[in-house]
């Protein structure tokens, strides 16, 4: 796929990352999906006449050539869901976006990979809780994903550059621009070990609405959320219930019932939303670090005296390299997702492969 008709996609009005997925998998590429009918955009389930006339209409094109200028100019990757860079916890998440921009040096497929949040008034026992905990995760090999806000975020930030650890700031506007400001200085920093992530375009301003939307970032492409001090109201239990409903880990610092900044912290441990954590050692234990030997995956001989179909070879081939999700095969293999079904099925049947919840597969 090109890269300007897969940025040109999220540029089409009314079409969000869901609808955006369905219309990949049926249509096989983005520039399928420019060039297809208005009969073909009408048979693709949840794709209704709005959406089919935003379509046809849509001056999208255009607009992603002047992002892709942009984005060529300023050493800017692109992550598309679909490529093999792209960071594969977020991708597992219904509502991931299908596109997001980066500026920086990071494996976001780390081994470890944990989000760290908070109120934007943190106050001296917050901001030592962070210190404490990046001391002690410098010593895990660690890439630490937190919002460049104020307060805990940008706290998390300075501990990790401080500390040797990779750190990525998502940012709820475009990376044409910086907000705060006063935080461009520890931003510059983070793009050398770590960077600046966004799923917003150039000429999108840091509106209130957007601070939410980023939150489910943060929460899905980490194994684990740390609140550090919250207030019962804020971003930060926004992130941790997003995280949630996305079946991660989400792990609490507690307070003095009579702190404001840590009552959302007591909420969510009290509620059984968090693991509560003491220390940076509790974290570890709960993640199994300690423990954490890697033993080699024995590549399973699935192919061996089994008469398979071309289509099914297709599927166990990709899934020779990890799981994926069944858009994921459906753009890879170019095979759309109602015929794809009857493969999986097939192939589940036989014990080659194995169902996750999420519509997600993996050999067995």
């Amino acid at each position: 796929m090109s890269t300007l008709h897969k940025i040109a996609l999220t540029f089409i009005k009314s079409i969000g990352p869901v609808n955006a997925k369905n219309l990949l998998a049926y249509c096989g590429s983005a520039e399928a999906v420019f060039s297809a009918s208005r009969k073909q955009l009408l048979q693709i389930p949840g794709i209704g006449e709005k959406t089919v006339e935003a379509i046809l209409k849509t001056n999208a094109l255009k607009r992603a050539q002047e992002e892709l200028n942009f984005v060529e100019k300023h050493g800017i990757e692109i992550l598309f869901f679909s490529d093999e860079n792209y960071p594969k916890r977020l991708k597992n998440c219904i509502d991931s976006p299908i596109l997001l921009y980066f500026k920086g040096k990071t494996n976001f497929n780390h081994p470890r990979i944990i989000s760290i949040v908070g109120t934007r008034n943190a106050t001296d026992y917050g901001k030592n809780l962070c210190k404490q905990l990046c001391e002690v995760l410098s010593n895990y090999d660690v890439l630490v994903i937190s919002g460049l806000a104020y307060g805990i975020d940008v706290t998390a930030h300075k501990e990790c550059l401080a500390n040797n650890i990779a750190t990525v700031g998502v940012l709820g506007h475009g990376l044409d621009r910086l907000y705060p400001q006063i935080h461009k200085p520890v931003a510059q920093k983070m793009v050398l070990n770590g960077g600046l992530l966004s799923e917003f375009p150039t000429l999108t301003n840091p509106d209130r609405p957007n601070f939410p939307q980023r939150n489910r970032i943060i929460a899905g492409i980490a194994d684990a959320t740390i609140v550090v001090e919250a207030s019962i109201k804020g971003g930060a239990l926004i992130t941790a219930e997003i995280a949630n409903s996305y079946n991660k880990d989400v792990y609490a610092f507690p307070g003095r019932t009579n702190d404001a900044f840590s009552e959302g912290c007591n909420f969510l441990i009290k509620t059984n939303r968090a693991g509560l954590i003491n220390s940076a050692k509790d974290l570890i234990y709960y993640l199994g670090w300690d423990d954490d030997i890697k033993e080699k995956k024995k590549q399973p001989q699935t192919t061996l005296q089994l008469h398979l179909t071309a289509n099914e070879q297709k599927v166990i081939d990709l899934l020779q390299n990890g799981q994926l999700a069944i858009d994921e095969l459906s753009i890879a293999t170019n095979i759309q997702q109602s015929k794809l079904a009857i493969v999986i099925l097939t192939l589940e049947m036989q014990g080659i492969i194995i169902s996750l919840p999420g519509k997600v597969y993996k050999l067995a």
